[in-house]
């Protein structure tokens, strides 16, 4: 069953029960796409996640984060009053981000800033240090500040500098060859979060891999964060 609004599409699993909770996976878009990525796009980060809800009878949700956001503050307001809604609405067990790109790099931020909304996060090619991240291509710099507007938002919005927050399971994938987020910072997250003692994360780094994720390891991903 699916539902649209102006703010996000959510699908309703097929064995969906009122009565019974399920658990939230939030599917967080890429830079210069919208909520209808993960809904149709067959792209193995999507598809992936779209299978995975599916097979566990999640309620699947991908919200239009205010456009080329990268969880500045008015996306992570959203985000917040959004899963306090669905919560209101629906019997939800946990609730799960997934993301690709802009949207892995957004399921990072929020989950940093409100770690007590998240019980577990996969990222796919995104990154953790926004503070030394520059990036020209498709107009990305200027999208980050014209959503985050204020300096000191850089490094708010930089999850390496705060690991002790993932206290859930993480799972993160990269292409080592990705020359539009490059991977350093996400791989420095995950070593990070393992010192601070939370030892339930997976990363998925492809030696060759550029800026995308691959069916198989988008569902591994989200797979381990689930279990």
């Amino acid at each position: 069953m699916l539902f649209r609004s102006q703010k996000y599409v959510l699908c309703l699993p097929a064995e969906f029960d009122a009565a019974k909770p399920h658990d939230l996976l939030i599917a967080l878009h890429g830079h210069s796409a919208d909520r209808q990525q993960y809904i149709k796009d067959n792209r193995g980060e999507c598809k992936g996640a779209r299978d995975v809800a599916a097979k566990h009878s999640m309620i699947y949700v991908s919200p239009d984060y205010r456009g080329n956001s990268w969880m500045g503050p008015a996306a992570e307001a959203d985000m917040v009053q959004l899963i306090g809604e669905l919560k209101q609405q629906y019997k939800v067990r946990k609730v799960l981000l997934v993301g690709g790109s802009m949207g892995g790099t957004a399921a990072l931020i929020f989950t940093a800033l409100h770690p007590e909304l998240v019980n577990g996060v996969s990222s796919q090619n995104g990154i953790a240090d926004l503070t030394t991240y520059r990036q020209s291509f498709a107009g990305i710099d200027a999208a980050i500040k014209a959503s985050y507007k204020d300096a000191a938002e850089y490094r708010k919005r930089s999850p390496l500098f705060v690991p002790e927050k993932f206290t859930m399971p993480v799972a993160i994938t990269v292409g080592e060859k990705d020359t539009i987020v490059p991977p350093q910072s996400t791989l420095q997250l995950a070593e990070a979060i393992k010192k601070k003692g939370n030892q339930n994360v997976l990363v998925i780094a492809r030696k060759d891999g550029g800026h995308a994720t691959n069916y198989e390891d988008t569902v591994a991903a989200l797979e381990f964060v689930i279990k």
